[in-house]
């Protein structure tokens, strides 16, 4: 199998596949030997933002010399994008090769499910001292929302997403808390409702 045909599979999964929620993520990653379970993360949430944030954290930790993992959608130009080490992207033939790890354990997962355990075997594998982890969508079950941080990050809260995540910003804010774990300590810059919400 070759790079394009690779995207050709997972551009080309039924969108009645994806639905948010954790069960078909985690029956993926236990196949896996749960490589998520063996990483330092810094998760960010949020409206907008979450990208320059996650560059910035990258960048930050670069410079204090750790290898730093990178993980963020939707991409620009290129779907290795997504997945980085340094800002050097994963190859074509990586993306082949963790496509084809992943594929053989998957039963019923969606293409971001699929994308995100591709990603997590990855860092695991390049032994990566962190990673900086952006969710799809929402927090709570965002497929990335299967680790436990070593700090979780909202940017802001606006409305988005409305037909998956509520019609309010509660309850838009209350998905996105949902990165929150106990004894993790929690950075935001949202406000209003929403920042109350969060802080509940």
């Amino acid at each position: 199998m070759n790079y394009n045909k690779v995207l050709e599979e997972l551009y080309g999964m039924p969108e009645w596949k994806f639905k948010l929620g954790l069960k078909n993520m985690k029956l993926l990653l236990k196949k896996l030997g749960n490589p998520e379970k063996k990483l330092k993360y810094i998760h960010v949430a949020g409206t907008n933002g979450k990208g320059s944030v996650c560059a910035m954290i990258s960048s930050i930790l670069q410079e204090a010399g750790y290898n730093v993992g990178m993980y963020t959608s939707p991409h620009l130009k290129k779907f290795n994008e997504r997945i980085r080490i340094n800002d050097k992207l994963i190859t074509d033939k990586e993306i082949v090769e963790y496509y084809l790890k992943v594929k053989k354990h998957a039963t019923n997962q969606s293409f971001f499910e699929i994308t995100t355990s591709m990603m997590f075997l990855y860092f695991y594998d390049k032994k990566v001292d962190f990673v900086v982890l952006e969710t799809g969508m929402g927090g709570r079950l965002d497929s990335t929302n299967v680790i436990r941080p070593l700090i979780s990050i909202i940017t802001n809260v606006a409305h988005e997403h409305k037909k998956f995540l509520g019609n309010s910003l509660r309850k838009i804010a209350y998905e996105k808390a949902g990165i929150i774990k106990n004894n993790v300590p929690v950075v935001t810059g949202a406000k209003g409702v929403a920042l109350k919400t969060i802080k509940k």
